[in-house]
C-alpha cells in the first residue's frame, strides 16, 4: 500500500482569478469535502470565522496560512497546499488575484500541469481573467479548467453559465491552449466541486474533483527529446561501492533506457548507459519528471550543468538567448547590468543585450520602443551569456526552455524567462 501511494501520479495545479472570485474558498472546499484536512485545522478556522462574526465556517481561511492574510481576508503570497485522494496526489499553488502580484502567479504556475481559472458568474470575464489566462498560455500550461463560480448568486441558471463560457471561448481563441474545460460551481455551497450538484440538473459534465483526478497528464511531458541535466556526481568512496560513479539529476525529456547510446554535452564524449538507479533500486528506463542516478560504461568527465542527450537529438548550443521575461523586481534592468542566469542545473553570467517590446497583457498588443521596464512587465529580450547554454524552445520543453535571472549585487531573483 505504502509503495503504491508513493507511486501515485502527481498533478500540480495553480489557481487564478480576480480578487474575491472565491479561489481560497474553492480550495478550502476541495480540502474539506475530500476529507484532506485535520480536525485542529478545522477548529482554528471555526474559531477565526466566529471571531470575524460569521455565522458559517469560512473555508477560505483554510488556505490563508499567513496571519496577515487571515486578518485581511486576502491571499498575499503563493501558498502551496498538498492533498491526496485514492486516485492521485495534488499540489496546489494558490496565487493572489491582485494585479500587483502577477509575478507570484508566474512563480506558482511555472511547474503546473493545469490552471484553474475562476470567474464570477455575475461579472463574467474581467481584466484579471485575461491576464491570468494569457500567463497560463505563455507558460504553456497544457490544461485549463474554467470554474464559473457563485452560480448560487445567479439562481443556478444555465444561461448565466453559457454566457461566461462563450465570452471565454471568444477570448481564448487568441491563446495557445489545447485543452479548456468549463465547470459551473458554487465553492461556498460545494456544488460540483467534489459532489455533484442537484441544483444544476442541466449540467451533464463531471465535478471539478473528478476532472482533476482523471485528466490525462502523462503525455504533457516531452517524451521525444532526451535531456538529462546533471545535478551532481555521486562517488560514495566506500568499499562496497568503491568504483561507483553515478550522475544524479532529473530527467527533463525523452526516455532513457539501459544500453542506450548517449552523448555528454558540452564535451561531446559518447558512451552507453550501464544502469539507471532510483531510491527503490535499479530500473530499466527513466522519463520526465523522474529523479534518477545514471551510470555510464565509460569513465568520462561530466559535472554539474552538463547534459546527457542522444547522439542524433541535441539541444541548441548558443550564447545568444531570445526569451520572454516576466520582470519581478521593483527596479527595472539597468544598462550593462550583470546577472547570474540559472538554466537547468547550470549557472552562467549574462547581460540583457536588447529589449524589443513589452506586452500589454490585457490587449496582447506589443508596445515597441521600451524606455523602462517595471515590476510584472512581460518583455521580449535577447540575453548574452558568458558561456553557451544547452537550450530548447520553451514550447517544446518547459524544463530546458526556462531560465531565471539573479541580480549579482543583491542576489535577488529579478526575472523568469521562457526561451523562444
Amino acid at each position: 500500500m505504502e509503495n503504491s501511494y508513493l507511486n501515485m501520479e502527481l498533478l500540480r495545479f495553480t489557481t487564478a482569478g480576480s480578487v474575491d472570485d472565491g479561489k481560497s474558498t474553492l480550495i478550502g472546499r476541495l480540502l474539506y469535502d475530500s476529507k484532506s484536512i485535520f480536525e485542529d485545522q478545522l477548529d482554528l478556522v471555526e474559531t477565526s470565522s466566529k471571531r470575524r462574526g460569521l455565522d458559517h465556517t469560512d473555508l477560505a481561511l483554510l488556505t490563508d496560512g499567513l496571519r496577515d492574510e487571515r486578518e485581511q481576508g486576502i491571499t498575499i503570497d503563493v501558498a502551496y497546499r498538498y492533498f491526496a485522494t485514492p486516485k492521485r496526489k495534488f499540489i496546489i499553488a494558490d496565487t493572489p488575484g491582485h494585479i500587483q502580484y502577477t509575478r507570484n502567479m508566474v512563480t506558482g504556475a511555472s511547474t503546473a500541469n493545469l490552471a484553474l481559472i475562476l470567474i464570477d458568474a455575475r461579472n463574467g470575464i474581467v481584466e484579471q481573467t485575461c491576464r491570468h489566462s494569457f500567463i497560463a498560455s505563455l507558460l504553456q500550461i497544457p490544461h485549463i479548467i474554467v470554474c464559473v463560480n457563485k452560480m448560487d448568486l445567479v439562481n443556478y441558471e444555465e444561461e448565466a453559465f453559457e454566457k461566461v463560457r462563450s465570452q471565454f471561448e471568444d477570448f481564448a481563441a487568441k491563446l495557445d491552449v489545447k485543452d479548456i474545460r468549463f465547470v459551473p460551481i458554487s465553492a461556498l455551497n460545494g456544488d460540483n466541486v467534489v459532489n455533484k450538484s442537484d441544483n444544476m440538473p442541466w449540467y451533464q459534465g463531471s465535478t471539478l474533483l473528478y476532472t482533476l483526478e482523471n485528466i490525462h497528464i502523462a503525455s504533457d511531458y516531452n517524451h521525444i527529446d532526451c535531456r538529462f541535466p546533471v545535478q551532481t556526481v555521486i562517488r560514495p568512496k566506500n568499499n562496497e561501492y568503491h568504483d561507483f560513479r553515478g550522475y544524479a539529476g532529473r530527467v527533463a525529456g525523452g526516455v532513457l533506457k539501459k544500453g542506450d547510446e548517449v552523448v555528454a554535452l558540452p564535451s561531446g564524449f559518447s558512451s552507453k548507459i550501464s544502469g539507471i538507479h532510483t531510491m527503490d533500486g535499479e530500473v530499466e528506463e527513466a522519463f520526465a519528471p523522474m529523479s534518477v542516478t545514471i551510470t555510464l560504461e565509460d569513465d568520462i568527465d561530466l559535472g554539474r550543468g552538463d547534459m546527457i542527450v542522444r547522439p542524433n537529438n541535441r539541444p541548441e548550443v548558443s550564447q545568444e538567448i531570445d526569451a520572454m521575461l516576466c520582470w519581478f523586481n521593483q527596479k527595472g534592468p539597468q544598462p550593462k547590468a550583470k546577472f547570474t542566469l540559472m538554466h537547468t542545473s547550470n549557472d552562467v553570467k549574462a547581460m540583457i543585450k536588447n529589449i524589443y517590446y513589452k506586452l500589454d497583457i490585457n490587449t496582447l498588443h506589443r508596445i515597441e520602443n521600451v524606455s523602462e521596464v517595471g515590476m510584472n512587465d512581460i518583455v521580449r529580450v535577447t540575453l548574452r551569456t558568458t558561456k553557451p547554454l544547452l537550450k530548447d524552445v520553451y514550447r517544446t520543453n518547459r524544463f530546458t526552455g526556462s531560465l531565471i535571472l539573479i541580480d549579482e549585487m543583491t542576489n535577488e531573483t529579478v526575472a523568469a524567462g521562457m526561451i523562444i
